[in-house]
């Protein structure tokens, strides 16, 4: 008989445990709620919400509406979206991590004390929700790098105020920052804002080794999710045998061959638990 855990320390975190209570707070009030964009990057529970009635709307959607209330999510927004829910008398339920507002307030202090010769860098994916709120913090004047090719979009005879998205590698934002200082040159200065989200980074040694113990290991994820593509490349350095599913069907059956005497289930902060319980109900009934 197989052998099935499912890693406690995985699910959601509290960012988002806070944007789900408020959702289904408002939701039970019978009135129409809208969410500007995805509430989480896992597509089950957005569409769990959406039968409970929860509206998805793009931010082109969201210029449209007056009189609504409308609920933003944990990734956080640019100023000007509370600007225009102000002009059309929508009613904003602000469901922003602390931890990104913290850091929008970081970014956006910094820019306004900003002098001619500094700017703002953030290290980030370009066009993430997260991303495009602290950018909006600098009138979108900052400059947004994903990786060291894109280091030559700095200036390097000015000095340099680092940031970082939440969701990022601690390892990799040092690395990105070792680079800039190296190429600034003599006179300037870099200014290295740690400002990564321990949620994410406190839970790799925890599924480095919920990951050896297991045979096999199934990665519980939504695809566009940041935090789980970093979490997931844990597991395979520690398990080759660990695999990336989004939902219980996408479940191989091979995987499941007579060398696995234990599997593992973990996932992202975006994975809700049932999810997960989910994937292991599945196995089940698939080795019965």
């Amino acid at each position: 008989m197989i052998q099935i855990e499912i890693d406690t320390q995985s699910g959601f975190c509290f960012g988002v445990i806070n944007a789900i209570k408020k959702a289904e707070e408002e939701l039970k009030k019978g009135e129409t709620l809208y969410c500007l964009g995805d509430i989480v990057h896992n597509e089950k529970e957005v569409n769990r919400l959406k039968e409970m009635g929860m509206v998805i709307i793009t931010h082109d959607e969201f210029k449209l509406l007056h009189h609504a209330k409308v609920l933003l999510r944990a990734h956080g927004e640019p100023p000007e979206t509370y600007q225009l829910a102000a002009k059309n008398a929508i009613t904003i339920i602000d469901a922003t991590c602390p931890v990104v507002l913290k850091l929008q307030h970081k970014i956006k202090k910094r820019y306004l004390d900003e002098s001619s010769n500094s700017q703002i860098v953030i290290f980030g994916k370009e066009g993430h929700a997260e991303v495009n709120g602290l950018v909006g913090q600098t009138r979108r004047n900052a400059i947004v790098i994903e990786n060291e090719e894109d280091i030559s979009k700095i200036d390097f005879s000015k000095h340099v105020r680092l940031f970082s998205q939440t969701t990022k590698s601690v390892q990799e934002f040092r690395t990105i920052a070792q680079k800039i200082k190296e190429r600034l040159l003599p006179d300037c200065m870099l200014e290295f804002n740690d400002t990564i989200c321990r949620q994410v980074e406190n839970r790799i040694p925890n599924i480095r080794t919920f990951a050896a113990k297991h045979d096999l290991i199934l990665f519980v994820s939504g695809k566009k999710s940041s935090n789980g593509k970093i979490l997931f490349a844990e597991c395979v350095k520690i398990n080759r045998n660990s695999y990336f599913i989004s939902e219980p069907d996408e479940i191989n059956l091979d995987w499941l061959n007579q060398s696995v005497n234990s599997v593992g289930i973990c996932g992202a902060t975006s994975t809700p638990k049932w999810l997960m319980e989910s994937v292991a109900d599945k196995i089940k009934e698939m080795v019965k």
